[in-house]
This record gives structure tokens, C-alpha cells and sequence, in this order.
């Protein structure tokens, strides 16, 4: 048996198949920004619990938008977590931020109150709290608390965690900007890219139809459709460029009827990483994410610390992909080890249990598209895997 790292995170009902088709097969029907788009940020909205969701082309276009809405300007910080996908600090680099990398909890994998307090001084801008593999931040209640009493925008990046609630709000709905992913890997995935912006605040989430589309307001929301003339920029915002990141129909329409299936997916996924976790539990050389609430994780992957004397995490990946054909990855380097930042004199942080947690962490497929014998085969030969190293 062969098992790669999955490239879905779930698989396409027929009707969710049906609807794309349909879509596709109808010359009249438009191909973008039309009622299929809107529908499903009405339906996003609903699921979320939340007002002003706008659909994007990508969680990353989500975070461009977010600089630009709390207007991050050259020699901003902005605290961002050193254990996370590089484009959550992209977006604030580019505008000339100062990225601040905060330190993760060792169990939780994700960051502190703590970490982030000792980070803030009075250039801090904004804080960007990473909802990491599917678990919601234990401390992002604490974390929102402080920054509203310092007047400091919070940001949550929920690429990983559509699915999770923690006392009884959706990630995304706590902060007063929640991003998400729909790409290929994603918990919800629309064709293969995706994404929307949640904004609380109704002065910030007024610019975002223009931001995303080129500087131009929906023609829907004028009495006279034909005015102004389309080469006109309606968005205009002193320092900020519009850019181009719309949803197409087929996206909006299949996005509509997977948020309809979401609590089970979700369901799903809990269940398959209870299997793992439940079969794996007296491997004590792997320690899993802590799950400080049921419903706080929706389980996007499943990620492992290795803790031996005898071997290291890359002893483990080499023997499950020589001998048992198994692809496990690495996530994810630390944001200030990157040239990039180093480049930009952002290299230097203090973080220990980034670094600790990164140098021997493990990343095992996981996906609702394996079947019971490939999961069964993954438990077995990670078991076997062990045992050998530990001969």
C-alpha cells in the first residue's frame, strides 16, 4: 500500500458535483459575481454566526485586506506567531510592518497571552492570532480582553479552523477580523482555492467589496447600473491599492452546499482523530495537540511531537516512507528563520518552544478522503515504525 500526503480534505458529494456542472453547462448563467457567490457568504454568515463575510479568492487576499482595513503603515509591529504558514506575515511585511514573532504554548501549539504581552510596546498595530491545525487559541478570550483595553486590532487567522467553537462562539467571531481558508487541503474546500473575510466593525467591512474587486463598488448597490462608467475606482482609500480577488459562481454554489454538511464533516474529522489518537496512545514517543475543549479543535491535521533519546523525527518520516510507503511532512518552519525576514532584519525572536516543537514534529496524513484500510495500515506501520527504531 502507498499512501501520500493527502491533496483533499474531503471529497465532493454528487450533488456538490451536479450543482458545478449545471453551473458550467449554462451559457447564460454568469461565471462570476453573480447570486451563487452571494448566497454563500449569506449562508458563510449564518453558519458563523457573524455579519459581513466576504468571499475571496484566498485566506492570503483575506490577510492583504486586513492589513489594508486597519491601515498598517512602514514601522507598525504587527505580532504574529513564529509557528505558522508564512502567509499570515506576508500580508503585514508587505506593508512595511515590523513583524514581532510571539512563542507558542508547548501543548496547544498555539500562542499565549503571555507570549504576546511581553511583545507589546507603542508601536504595536495589531496582533494575529493563528487558530493552528484546527484548534482554537485557549487563551483568545484573555488575548482579546487585553488588546481592546490597549486600543490594538485583533486578527484571527482560522485558515485551519473553520468547525471549531469555544464558549459557544465560531472561530473568527471573537477578534474584529477572522480570515479563512477554502483551499484544496482546507476542512471546506471550494474547487481547490478559496477563501472570506469576516469584519466586525461596519465603518471597516463597508470597503471590502471595493478592495477585493479593483477599486469598484457593486454595480447592484446603485440606482442607475450603468454609473459610473467602469474604468472608475469607487474604493478609493489614501494609501491603498485595490486589488483583484473574487469568487467565481461555481465556488459560491458548491461553498453553499458543503456549509450545510460542515457540522458533520466536522463530526467527521473528530472521529477519524480520535481513531488515531485512541490507537496511538501508548506510543509515548509521540505527543499529540492538547484539546482543551471538544468542540474547540475541528482537526485540520495532525501534527505530532517525537520525544526519544534513541532517535529523531527523521528517523521516524525516513523508515515510514523507505519501508511502508507512508509520505509524512514537516510543518512548519519558523517564520523568523526564513531569509526573507532575516533579509528584512526580522530574524531575530526568542522562541523556544517554536523551536523545540518545529525541530521534532511530525505531520501524519490525515484526511476524510483515506479509507478505513489506509487508516488502519497508517496506525499499524507508524506502531512498527517505533518499534524498530526503539531496537
Amino acid at each position: 500500500m502507498k499512501i501520500d500526503w493527502p491533496h483533499r480534505g474531503h471529497a465532493y458529494s454528487k450533488q456538490e458535483i451536479d450543482v458545478v456542472v449545471d453551473i458550467m453547462s449554462n451559457p447564460k448563467v454568469q461565471l462570476t459575481q453573480g447570486s451563487s457567490v452571494l448566497k454563500f457568504e449569506k449562508d458563510f454568515m449564518n453558519y458563523l454566526g457573524s455579519e459581513n463575510a466576504f468571499s475571496l479568492m484566498s485566506a492570503a487576499h483575506g490577510l492583504d485586506i486586513s492589513a489594508n482595513l486597519i491601515e498598517i503603515q512602514k514601522g507598525d509591529e504587527v505580532i504574529i506567531p513564529a509557528h505558522t504558514y508564512c502567509a499570515t506575515a506576508l500580508a503585514y511585511a508587505r506593508r512595511g510592518a515590523i513583524i514581532k514573532w510571539a512563542d507558542i504554548c508547548p501543548d496547544s501549539l498555539t500562542v499565549t497571552l503571555e507570549s504576546i504581552s511581553k511583545l507589546i510596546t507603542s508601536k504595536t498595530k495589531a496582533v494575529v492570532v493563528v487558530h493552528l491545525y484546527g484548534l482554537m487559541c485557549p487563551d483568545i478570550y484573555k488575548i482579546s480582553d487585553f488588546l481592546k483595553s490597549k486600543n490594538i486590532f485583533l486578527v484571527e487567522d482560522c485558515a485551519q479552523s473553520l468547525g471549531a467553537s469555544f464558549k459557544e462562539k465560531n472561530c473568527g467571531t471573537i477578534g474584529d477580523i477572522g480570515v479563512f481558508s477554502f483551499h484544496s487541503q482546507k476542512n471546506l474546500t471550494t474547487l481547490g482555492e478559496g477563501g472570506m473575510i469576516v469584519v466586525k466593525d461596519q465603518g471597516l467591512a463597508k470597503h471590502v467589496k471595493g478592495l477585493r474587486l479593483n477599486g469598484h463598488a457593486p454595480f447592484t448597490n446603485k440606482q442607475e447600473y450603468w454609473l459610473p462608467a467602469m474604468t472608475n475606482v469607487d474604493e478609493d482609500i489614501p494609501g491603498i491599492w485595490p486589488i483583484k480577488s473574487s469568487m467565481n459562481e461555481a465556488q459560491g454554489a458548491i461553498g453553499s452546499l458543503i456549509i450545510e454538511r460542515m457540522d458533520s464533516l466536522t463530526d467527521s474529522r473528530r472521529s477519524l482523530s480520535e481513531f488515531f489518537r485512541t490507537e496511538l496512545k501508548n506510543q509515548d514517543e509521540l505527543k499529540f495537540q492538547d484539546i482543551h475543549s471538544e468542540t474547540a479543535h475541528s482537526h485540520h491535521l495532525l501534527p505530532a511531537r517525537c520525544i526519544s533519546d534513541n532517535w529523531n523525527r527523521d528517523d521516524l518520516i525516513k523508515i515510514l516512507y523507505n519501508k511502508f510507503n507512508i509520505k509524512c511532512v514537516i510543518q512548519y518552519y519558523p517564520l523568523n528563520r526564513y531569509d526573507l525576514f532575516k533579509k528584512n532584519g526580522m530574524g531575530n525572536a526568542s522562541v523556544p518552544n517554536t523551536d523545540a516543537f518545529y525541530d521534532n514534529m511530525i505531520s501524519i496524513p490525515f484526511s476524510l478522503t483515506f479509507s478505513e484500510e489506509e487508516n488502519n495500515y497508517l496506525v499499524n506501520s507508524i506502531k512498527e515504525s517505533i518499534k524498530e527504531l526503539n531496537k
